[in-house]
Order: structure tokens, then sequence, then C-alpha cells
């Protein structure tokens, strides 16, 4: 299973479109989850008590399910929005994106969204997720190519997004051995 997670919390997004078109376009044999909720994460604190707060243990419960995680973001005064940071933020030191297959759409114009594409890559690194960089994909969209349902209605867009999830729905998680480079006994 592939969890779609939308750096966007404004209703009418392109990103959130996009991420659900990738989810309605699934290929046969690639379940897309959706994740609805970054806006209900409570501000990431480092030293938090446990049990964590009901919203983050339910993000927490949807990473270890994925397979896979597909990412969509736009870009906020030059990096990644606040709520998405926010998130990333609760996976920090909880190995929830550690060795799982990563991989983002961008769907800015050419030229646009670059410093979020950056940030995010940065902090799946940190935390350890395996950025596979040949399912990544700029695919760009406009308001006009949003349809009524909420869906983009591009069928190059939508093939495109397609192959995106085929790639990525096909990775595995890096096994121990293969994240610390040989045998681990």
């Amino acid at each position: 299973m592939v969890l779609l997670i939308s750096g966007s919390t404004r209703a009418g997004s392109t990103n959130t479109a996009a991420l659900r078109t990738v989810q309605a376009v699934a290929p046969d044999g690639i379940e897309a989850r959706w994740y609805g909720g970054p806006a209900e994460l409570p501000a990431f604190v480092p030293e938090a008590p446990e049990p964590a707060p009901p919203a983050v243990l339910r993000l927490r419960q949807q990473l270890a399910a994925a397979d896979a995680v597909l990412f969509c973001t736009p870009e906020y005064a030059g990096t990644l929005p606040g709520s998405l940071k926010n998130l990333l933020d609760w996976t920090v030191g909880t190995g929830d994106l550690y060795g799982k297959p990563a991989a983002w759409l961008t769907v800015a114009a050419p030229g646009r969204g670059d410093g979020a594409t950056a940030t995010l890559a940065s902090v799946l690194g940190y935390v350890g997720a395996d950025v596979d960089e040949g399912s990544c994909a700029r695919l760009p969209l406009s308001r006009t190519d949003i349809g009524g349902d909420g869906l983009v209605v591009s069928p190059e867009f939508r093939a495109g997004a397609a192959e995106v999830l085929r790639r990525l729905g096909t990775r595995r998680r890096r096994s121990d051995t293969d994240r610390l480079g040989g045998d681990i006994r």
C-alpha cells in the first residue's frame, strides 16, 4: 500500500487533487490510501509526553501499514508548508519512515516548487526514508486541469500519475541488511 500525503491543507489544492487522482488511477494490484490528517496534528514538541496524541498515533499507524509514501506539496515561502514539516517532525526519532520507499510528485510549473522539494528531500534523508528518485516526477497542473469532481482531467497527467504510483508501488522497504550495507549478524 502506498500512503498519499498532501502538503496542502487548503480546500481546492492542486496538490490534493493530484494525489486524489493518483488514488483514482491506481494500477491493478497497487493500493493507494489517502492520509487526511496533517491539519489535525498538534505542533511537534520534542519532549512530548507518551502516549502520543491520538492524531499522531493515527499517523504512525498509517505509516506503519504503508509499503511506501508519495508526497505532493506546494511551496510556501521557498520551503515546505508548516503542516507538512510538522508531520515530518513527528517522524524524527521514531523510525516511522526509516528505510521506507518515498517519492514526491511536483505539480508546480517548471522553475517553481524547487525549494519545497529540496527541503522534502533533505528531511526525508534525515529520517532515513529510502527516496526513490526514479519515482519522483514533475507533472505541472493548473486549476483549469481540475474537473468538477476534484480530480485531474488531463489524460497526460493521469498516465504520468499512474506510472509514478506503479514505480513506487513495486518498491519494497530496504531490509536491515541493505540499510547497513551487508550481513548484520
